[in-house]
Protein backbone atom coordinates (compact mmCIF):
# COMPACT_ATOMS: atom_id res chain seq x y z
CA UNK A 1 0.00 0.00 0.00
CA UNK A 2 1.57 3.54 -1.24
CA UNK A 3 1.04 6.96 0.54
CA UNK A 4 3.00 10.30 -0.29
CA UNK A 5 3.63 12.80 2.10
CA UNK A 6 5.53 16.18 2.41
CA UNK A 7 8.37 17.42 4.58
CA UNK A 8 9.33 13.88 6.32
CA UNK A 9 10.87 15.71 9.24
CA UNK A 10 12.46 12.58 11.15
CA UNK A 11 14.14 15.33 13.69
CA UNK A 12 10.58 16.18 14.88
CA UNK A 13 10.60 12.42 16.60
CA UNK A 14 12.94 13.16 19.04
CA UNK A 15 11.43 15.91 20.50
CA UNK A 16 7.83 17.24 21.98
CA UNK A 17 6.16 19.22 19.50
CA UNK A 18 6.35 22.83 20.22
CA UNK A 19 2.55 23.04 20.75
CA UNK A 20 0.11 20.58 20.62
CA UNK A 21 -2.70 19.81 19.05
CA UNK A 22 -5.74 17.75 17.82
CA UNK A 23 -5.37 16.66 14.07
CA UNK A 24 -7.93 14.93 13.09
CA UNK A 25 -10.76 12.27 14.01
CA UNK A 26 -10.43 8.75 13.58
CA UNK A 27 -13.28 7.04 11.69
CA UNK A 28 -14.46 3.42 11.83
CA UNK A 29 -13.64 0.45 9.56
CA UNK A 30 -15.41 -1.13 7.20
CA UNK A 31 -16.99 -4.95 7.43
CA UNK A 32 -16.79 -7.37 5.49
CA UNK A 33 -20.18 -8.30 3.79
CA UNK A 34 -21.07 -10.07 0.27
CA UNK A 35 -21.85 -6.46 -0.79
CA UNK A 36 -18.03 -5.33 -0.71
CA UNK A 37 -16.83 -8.10 -3.11
CA UNK A 38 -17.37 -5.78 -5.83
CA UNK A 39 -14.54 -3.95 -4.84
CA UNK A 40 -11.95 -7.42 -6.12
CA UNK A 41 -11.51 -8.85 -9.20
CA UNK A 42 -14.01 -10.73 -10.69
CA UNK A 43 -12.15 -14.02 -10.13
CA UNK A 44 -11.80 -13.46 -6.94
CA UNK A 45 -15.26 -12.95 -6.00
CA UNK A 46 -15.77 -16.38 -5.72
CA UNK A 47 -13.82 -17.80 -2.90
CA UNK A 48 -14.39 -14.57 -0.76
CA UNK A 49 -18.03 -15.39 -1.86
CA UNK A 50 -18.32 -18.91 0.14
CA UNK A 51 -15.33 -17.55 3.30
CA UNK A 52 -18.65 -14.81 4.04
CA UNK A 53 -21.59 -17.96 3.53
CA UNK A 54 -19.02 -20.40 5.75
CA UNK A 55 -18.81 -17.66 8.49
CA UNK A 56 -22.02 -17.61 8.69
CA UNK A 57 -23.14 -21.09 8.70
CA UNK A 58 -20.44 -21.49 11.61
CA UNK A 59 -22.09 -19.00 13.58
CA UNK A 60 -25.39 -20.40 13.51
CA UNK A 61 -23.58 -23.80 13.80
CA UNK A 62 -22.16 -22.17 17.14
CA UNK A 63 -25.36 -20.56 18.15
CA UNK A 64 -27.46 -23.63 17.66
CA UNK A 65 -24.87 -26.20 19.37
CA UNK A 66 -24.69 -24.38 22.56
CA UNK A 67 -28.63 -23.51 22.60
CA UNK A 68 -29.23 -27.63 22.28
CA UNK A 69 -27.27 -27.69 25.68
CA UNK A 70 -30.03 -26.26 27.58
CA UNK A 71 -33.75 -27.98 28.39
CA UNK A 72 -36.88 -26.11 27.05
CA UNK A 73 -37.29 -23.45 29.68
CA UNK A 74 -34.11 -24.22 31.23
CA UNK A 75 -31.82 -21.24 31.96
CA UNK A 76 -28.54 -20.85 31.22
CA UNK A 77 -25.81 -20.61 33.81
CA UNK A 78 -24.01 -17.58 34.06
CA UNK A 79 -21.19 -16.85 31.80
CA UNK A 80 -17.72 -16.56 32.87
CA UNK A 81 -15.83 -13.86 34.42
CA UNK A 82 -13.03 -12.17 32.60
CA UNK A 83 -9.89 -12.79 33.51
CA UNK A 84 -5.80 -13.32 32.81
CA UNK A 85 -5.32 -16.67 31.12
CA UNK A 86 -2.75 -18.62 33.27
CA UNK A 87 -1.87 -21.05 30.80
CA UNK A 88 2.14 -21.18 31.37
CA UNK A 89 3.83 -22.27 28.91
CA UNK A 90 7.51 -22.12 30.19
CA UNK A 91 7.35 -24.78 32.90
CA UNK A 92 9.69 -27.75 32.79
CA UNK A 93 8.01 -30.46 31.05
CA UNK A 94 7.32 -32.77 34.03
CA UNK A 95 4.43 -29.89 35.38
CA UNK A 96 2.47 -30.47 32.36
CA UNK A 97 1.68 -33.69 33.21
CA UNK A 98 0.56 -32.69 37.20
CA UNK A 99 -2.91 -32.44 38.00
CA UNK A 100 -2.83 -29.15 38.33
CA UNK A 101 -2.35 -29.01 34.46
CA UNK A 102 -4.58 -31.26 33.52
CA UNK A 103 -7.13 -29.25 35.33
CA UNK A 104 -6.42 -26.12 33.24
CA UNK A 105 -6.63 -28.64 30.62
CA UNK A 106 -10.01 -30.20 31.13
CA UNK A 107 -11.18 -26.01 31.17
CA UNK A 108 -9.74 -25.29 28.44
CA UNK A 109 -11.25 -28.19 26.27
CA UNK A 110 -14.68 -27.27 27.71
CA UNK A 111 -14.44 -23.73 26.54
CA UNK A 112 -13.57 -24.67 23.29
CA UNK A 113 -16.55 -23.38 20.25
CA UNK A 114 -18.35 -25.96 18.07
CA UNK A 115 -16.08 -23.84 15.19
CA UNK A 116 -12.65 -24.62 17.14
CA UNK A 117 -11.37 -21.39 18.23
CA UNK A 118 -11.63 -19.74 22.03
CA UNK A 119 -12.55 -16.58 22.97
CA UNK A 120 -10.19 -14.29 25.27
CA UNK A 121 -9.74 -13.09 28.54
CA UNK A 122 -10.85 -16.20 30.51
CA UNK A 123 -9.19 -17.52 33.87
CA UNK A 124 -8.36 -21.14 32.89
CA UNK A 125 -7.46 -22.08 36.60
CA UNK A 126 -11.24 -21.94 37.52
CA UNK A 127 -14.14 -24.90 36.78
CA UNK A 128 -14.84 -26.41 33.13
CA UNK A 129 -17.61 -24.84 31.20
CA UNK A 130 -21.06 -25.88 32.41
CA UNK A 131 -24.09 -26.85 29.73
CA UNK A 132 -25.31 -23.74 28.30
CA UNK A 133 -22.68 -21.14 29.74
CA UNK A 134 -21.84 -19.09 27.20
CA UNK A 135 -18.25 -19.41 25.24
CA UNK A 136 -17.41 -15.65 25.71
CA UNK A 137 -17.44 -13.15 28.26
CA UNK A 138 -20.00 -10.72 28.50
CA UNK A 139 -18.48 -7.63 26.27
CA UNK A 140 -16.24 -5.35 26.73
CA UNK A 141 -18.36 -2.60 25.74
CA UNK A 142 -21.82 -3.97 26.71
CA UNK A 143 -24.26 -1.12 25.11
CA UNK A 144 -25.76 -1.56 21.68
CA UNK A 145 -25.79 1.49 19.46
CA UNK A 146 -23.39 3.76 21.14
CA UNK A 147 -21.31 4.90 18.51
CA UNK A 148 -18.37 3.39 19.72
CA UNK A 149 -16.29 1.24 17.38
CA UNK A 150 -16.24 -1.60 19.83
CA UNK A 151 -19.89 -1.50 20.29
CA UNK A 152 -20.96 -5.14 19.68
CA UNK A 153 -23.74 -6.45 17.32
CA UNK A 154 -24.82 -8.45 19.98
CA UNK A 155 -23.83 -7.77 23.12
CA UNK A 156 -24.28 -11.63 24.27
CA UNK A 157 -22.36 -12.73 21.37
CA UNK A 158 -18.61 -11.39 21.02
CA UNK A 159 -15.51 -13.05 20.53
CA UNK A 160 -16.46 -16.04 20.30
CA UNK A 161 -13.61 -17.61 18.81
CA UNK A 162 -10.70 -14.97 18.27
CA UNK A 163 -6.90 -14.65 18.11
CA UNK A 164 -7.10 -11.83 19.87
CA UNK A 165 -4.57 -11.48 23.04
CA UNK A 166 -3.37 -14.61 22.33
CA UNK A 167 -6.44 -16.48 22.27
CA UNK A 168 -6.95 -19.74 20.40
CA UNK A 169 -2.84 -20.08 19.89
CA UNK A 170 -2.16 -19.97 23.56
CA UNK A 171 -4.88 -22.69 24.76
CA UNK A 172 -3.38 -24.92 21.95
CA UNK A 173 0.59 -24.55 22.58
CA UNK A 174 -0.72 -25.52 26.46
CA UNK A 175 -2.49 -28.77 25.09
CA UNK A 176 0.61 -29.44 23.11
CA UNK A 177 2.84 -29.60 26.12
CA UNK A 178 0.22 -31.46 28.21
CA UNK A 179 -0.91 -34.05 25.45
CA UNK A 180 3.33 -34.22 24.84
CA UNK A 181 3.78 -35.92 28.67
CA UNK A 182 0.48 -38.18 27.95
CA UNK A 183 0.88 -40.30 25.12
CA UNK A 184 -1.80 -42.89 26.05
CA UNK A 185 -5.54 -42.33 25.95
CA UNK A 186 -5.44 -40.24 28.87
CA UNK A 187 -4.14 -37.28 26.11
CA UNK A 188 -6.34 -38.02 23.35
CA UNK A 189 -9.54 -35.57 24.14
CA UNK A 190 -6.48 -32.93 24.32
CA UNK A 191 -5.33 -34.07 20.79
CA UNK A 192 -8.34 -34.13 19.62
CA UNK A 193 -8.73 -30.48 20.91
CA UNK A 194 -6.11 -29.46 19.05
CA UNK A 195 -6.60 -30.83 16.28
CA UNK A 196 -10.20 -29.61 16.43
CA UNK A 197 -8.32 -25.88 16.30
CA UNK A 198 -6.50 -26.64 13.48
CA UNK A 199 -8.78 -27.11 11.48
CA UNK A 200 -10.33 -23.62 12.64
CA UNK A 201 -7.17 -21.62 11.80
CA UNK A 202 -7.51 -23.33 8.24
CA UNK A 203 -11.18 -22.53 8.18
CA UNK A 204 -10.76 -18.71 9.61
CA UNK A 205 -7.86 -18.04 7.09
CA UNK A 206 -9.28 -15.55 4.68
CA UNK A 207 -8.73 -16.49 0.54
CA UNK A 208 -5.97 -14.09 0.57
CA UNK A 209 -3.77 -15.56 3.30
CA UNK A 210 -4.97 -13.04 6.28
CA UNK A 211 -6.85 -13.80 9.46
CA UNK A 212 -9.64 -11.71 10.75
CA UNK A 213 -9.55 -11.05 14.87
CA UNK A 214 -12.79 -12.85 15.03
CA UNK A 215 -14.41 -15.87 13.64
CA UNK A 216 -16.69 -16.45 12.56
CA UNK A 217 -16.81 -13.30 11.48
CA UNK A 218 -18.72 -10.66 13.98
CA UNK A 219 -18.17 -6.95 11.92
CA UNK A 220 -16.55 -3.91 12.30
CA UNK A 221 -13.30 -3.59 12.66
CA UNK A 222 -13.07 -7.64 14.07
CA UNK A 223 -12.95 -8.40 10.64
CA UNK A 224 -9.99 -6.55 9.52
CA UNK A 225 -6.64 -8.88 9.20
CA UNK A 226 -5.47 -7.96 12.24
CA UNK A 227 -1.67 -7.78 13.22
CA UNK A 228 -2.64 -6.33 16.79
CA UNK A 229 -1.78 -8.26 19.49
CA UNK A 230 0.59 -10.13 16.96
CA UNK A 231 -2.95 -12.15 15.82
CA UNK A 232 -1.73 -13.03 12.52
CA UNK A 233 1.85 -13.98 13.11
CA UNK A 234 1.00 -16.13 16.22
CA UNK A 235 -1.74 -17.72 13.54
CA UNK A 236 1.05 -17.94 11.11
CA UNK A 237 3.85 -19.14 13.68
CA UNK A 238 2.10 -22.15 15.32
CA UNK A 239 0.78 -23.44 12.09
CA UNK A 240 4.94 -23.38 10.53
CA UNK A 241 5.70 -25.10 13.98
CA UNK A 242 3.08 -27.85 13.32
CA UNK A 243 4.11 -28.16 10.36
CA UNK A 244 7.58 -28.69 11.00
CA UNK A 245 6.19 -31.69 13.41
CA UNK A 246 7.68 -29.83 16.64
CA UNK A 247 7.24 -32.24 19.98
CA UNK A 248 3.81 -30.79 21.27
CA UNK A 249 2.56 -31.40 18.07
CA UNK A 250 4.11 -34.03 16.38
CA UNK A 251 1.33 -36.26 16.65
CA UNK A 252 -1.01 -34.42 14.17
CA UNK A 253 -1.75 -36.78 10.52
CA UNK A 254 0.95 -35.65 7.70
CA UNK A 255 -1.92 -34.94 5.41
CA UNK A 256 -2.86 -32.02 8.17
CA UNK A 257 1.31 -30.97 8.46
CA UNK A 258 0.94 -30.45 5.12
CA UNK A 259 -2.56 -28.34 4.95
CA UNK A 260 -0.74 -26.06 7.76
CA UNK A 261 2.33 -25.36 5.98
CA UNK A 262 0.68 -23.81 3.32
CA UNK A 263 -1.43 -22.00 5.35
CA UNK A 264 1.49 -20.57 6.71
CA UNK A 265 2.91 -19.63 3.78
CA UNK A 266 0.17 -18.35 1.91
CA UNK A 267 0.14 -15.49 5.56
CA UNK A 268 3.28 -14.06 3.46
CA UNK A 269 1.53 -12.83 0.82
CA UNK A 270 -0.54 -10.30 2.49
CA UNK A 271 2.17 -9.44 4.92
CA UNK A 272 4.52 -8.25 2.21
CA UNK A 273 1.19 -6.38 0.61
CA UNK A 274 0.27 -4.80 3.63
CA UNK A 275 3.60 -3.02 4.38
CA UNK A 276 3.18 0.77 3.81
CA UNK A 277 5.05 2.75 1.38
CA UNK A 278 5.72 6.06 1.35
CA UNK A 279 7.25 7.93 -1.64
CA UNK A 280 8.24 4.99 -3.02
CA UNK A 281 9.70 3.46 -0.05
CA UNK A 282 9.21 0.59 2.50
CA UNK A 283 8.56 1.42 6.19
CA UNK A 284 6.11 -0.52 8.41
CA UNK A 285 2.99 -2.31 9.52
CA UNK A 286 -0.10 -1.18 10.43
CA UNK A 287 -1.95 -3.11 13.30
CA UNK A 288 -4.75 -3.97 10.87
CA UNK A 289 -5.63 -3.31 7.21
CA UNK A 290 -8.99 -3.99 5.65
CA UNK A 291 -9.13 -7.48 4.49
CA UNK A 292 -10.03 -7.08 0.60
CA UNK A 293 -8.34 -3.69 -0.20
CA UNK A 294 -5.51 -4.21 2.39
CA UNK A 295 -5.64 -0.55 3.03
CA UNK A 296 -4.59 0.36 7.30
CA UNK A 297 -8.38 0.65 9.22
CA UNK A 298 -8.59 1.58 12.73
CA UNK A 299 -10.15 -0.63 15.89
CA UNK A 300 -11.67 1.31 18.88
CA UNK A 301 -12.13 5.05 19.09
CA UNK A 302 -8.45 5.69 20.30
CA UNK A 303 -6.36 2.89 17.42
CA UNK A 304 -6.34 4.96 14.72
CA UNK A 305 -4.91 4.12 11.07
CA UNK A 306 -0.66 4.24 11.41
CA UNK A 307 2.24 2.77 11.47
CA UNK A 308 2.66 0.75 14.24
CA UNK A 309 5.99 0.27 15.87
CA UNK A 310 4.53 -3.37 17.96
CA UNK A 311 2.84 -4.81 15.70
CA UNK A 312 5.96 -4.46 13.07
CA UNK A 313 8.38 -6.26 15.83
CA UNK A 314 6.66 -9.30 15.45
CA UNK A 315 6.16 -9.33 11.98
CA UNK A 316 9.53 -9.01 11.33
CA UNK A 317 10.28 -11.78 13.83
CA UNK A 318 7.95 -14.03 11.78
CA UNK A 319 9.53 -13.25 8.63
CA UNK A 320 12.92 -13.32 9.68
CA UNK A 321 12.24 -17.05 11.04
CA UNK A 322 11.65 -18.01 7.48
CA UNK A 323 14.53 -20.44 6.47
CA UNK A 324 14.81 -19.90 2.61
CA UNK A 325 13.50 -16.27 2.52
CA UNK A 326 12.90 -14.46 -1.04
CA UNK A 327 14.76 -11.52 -2.07
CA UNK A 328 10.93 -9.69 -1.13
CA UNK A 329 10.74 -11.26 2.07
CA UNK A 330 14.76 -9.72 3.04
CA UNK A 331 13.78 -6.18 1.25
CA UNK A 332 11.17 -6.08 3.16
CA UNK A 333 13.16 -7.13 6.70
CA UNK A 334 15.54 -4.75 5.78
CA UNK A 335 13.08 -1.54 5.21
CA UNK A 336 11.41 -2.33 8.36
CA UNK A 337 14.49 -2.42 10.20
CA UNK A 338 15.67 0.91 9.11
CA UNK A 339 12.68 2.38 9.53
CA UNK A 340 12.93 1.47 13.03
CA UNK A 341 16.22 2.42 13.49
CA UNK A 342 15.40 5.84 12.20
CA UNK A 343 12.49 6.37 14.48
CA UNK A 344 13.99 5.48 17.60
CA UNK A 345 13.50 7.51 20.63
CA UNK A 346 16.25 8.20 23.17
CA UNK A 347 16.27 10.85 26.43
CA UNK A 348 12.55 10.39 26.41
CA UNK A 349 10.55 8.11 29.33
CA UNK A 350 6.87 7.11 29.56
CA UNK A 351 6.57 6.85 33.13
CA UNK A 352 4.50 7.96 36.19
CA UNK A 353 4.33 11.59 37.02
CA UNK A 354 2.47 11.35 40.04
CA UNK A 355 -0.86 9.92 41.33
CA UNK A 356 -2.48 13.14 40.07
CA UNK A 357 -1.07 13.27 36.80
CA UNK A 358 -0.40 9.35 36.20
CA UNK A 359 1.83 8.69 32.94
CA UNK A 360 3.42 11.25 30.75
CA UNK A 361 6.07 11.19 28.59
CA UNK A 362 9.27 13.23 30.33
CA UNK A 363 12.90 14.00 29.21
CA UNK A 364 15.05 11.55 30.93
CA UNK A 365 19.01 11.27 29.74
CA UNK A 366 20.14 8.12 28.94
CA UNK A 367 17.00 6.75 28.81
CA UNK A 368 15.93 4.44 25.63
CA UNK A 369 15.58 3.39 23.11
CA UNK A 370 11.71 3.40 22.63
CA UNK A 371 9.08 3.68 20.07
CA UNK A 372 5.34 5.36 19.72
CA UNK A 373 2.97 3.26 19.43
CA UNK A 374 1.28 4.31 16.35
CA UNK A 375 2.92 6.72 13.32
CA UNK A 376 1.04 8.81 11.25
CA UNK A 377 0.45 7.44 7.62
CA UNK A 378 2.46 10.28 5.71
CA UNK A 379 3.88 12.24 8.19
CA UNK A 380 5.90 9.13 10.55
CA UNK A 381 5.60 11.56 13.33
CA UNK A 382 3.89 9.68 16.62
CA UNK A 383 -0.09 10.14 17.01
CA UNK A 384 -2.08 9.23 19.67
CA UNK A 385 -6.02 8.28 20.26
CA UNK A 386 -8.56 9.24 22.49
CA UNK A 387 -11.65 7.60 23.97
CA UNK A 388 -13.42 10.71 21.72
CA UNK A 389 -12.19 9.25 18.71
CA UNK A 390 -9.37 12.60 18.40
CA UNK A 391 -6.36 12.44 16.99
CA UNK A 392 -3.31 14.55 18.81
CA UNK A 393 -0.09 14.93 18.35
CA UNK A 394 1.12 14.76 22.09
CA UNK A 395 0.65 12.07 24.12
CA UNK A 396 0.78 14.74 27.68
CA UNK A 397 -2.39 16.15 25.95
CA UNK A 398 -4.88 13.64 25.47
CA UNK A 399 -7.02 12.29 28.87
CA UNK A 400 -5.80 10.83 31.95
CA UNK A 401 -7.70 7.65 31.41
CA UNK A 402 -6.72 6.98 28.25
CA UNK A 403 -3.17 8.04 28.34
CA UNK A 404 -2.28 5.79 31.37
CA UNK A 405 -4.71 2.81 30.23
CA UNK A 406 -2.94 1.82 26.99
CA UNK A 407 1.02 1.32 25.77
CA UNK A 408 1.78 4.66 24.11
CA UNK A 409 5.78 3.82 23.66
CA UNK A 410 7.28 0.66 23.82
CA UNK A 411 10.77 -0.56 23.52
CA UNK A 412 9.54 -3.97 21.75
CA UNK A 413 11.27 -3.18 18.46
CA UNK A 414 14.65 -3.34 19.60
CA UNK A 415 13.83 -7.01 19.97
CA UNK A 416 13.45 -7.62 16.39
CA UNK A 417 16.29 -4.87 15.88
CA UNK A 418 18.44 -7.21 17.62
CA UNK A 419 17.17 -10.54 15.71
CA UNK A 420 18.30 -8.89 12.44
CA UNK A 421 21.68 -7.49 13.84
CA UNK A 422 22.35 -11.44 14.76
CA UNK A 423 21.29 -12.45 11.70
CA UNK A 424 23.59 -10.07 10.05
CA UNK A 425 25.95 -10.15 11.95
CA UNK A 426 25.86 -6.56 12.56
CA UNK A 427 25.74 -4.31 16.33
CA UNK A 428 23.16 -4.86 18.06
CA UNK A 429 22.51 -0.91 18.69
CA UNK A 430 19.99 0.90 16.64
Amino acid sequence: MRFSKGVWGLALVFAAPAFSAIIGANTPAPEITMARLTELPVAQRAAWTDYIARSQKQQKFDHDTLAAELKPGESAPPPPVAGSGKMPLHKDASWYASAEARAIADTIVSFQTPSGGWSKNQDRTKAPRLPGQRYANDAETMEVGTGNFDSPHDRFWTFVGTLDNGATTTEMRFLGRVQAQLPGKEGDAYRASITKAIGYLLMAQYPNGGWPQVYPLEGGFHDGITFNDNAVAEAAMILEDIAEGRPEFAFVPPELRKQAGAASARAIRPILDAQVVVDGKKTVWPQQVDAITLQPISARNYEMRSLASAETTEILLFLMRQPNPTPEIKAAVDSGIAWLKAHAIYDKAFTKINDEEGRKLVDKPGAGPIWSRDYDLQTGKPIFGDKDKSIHDDVNNISKGRRNGYAWYTPMPQKSINAYNEMTGKRATP
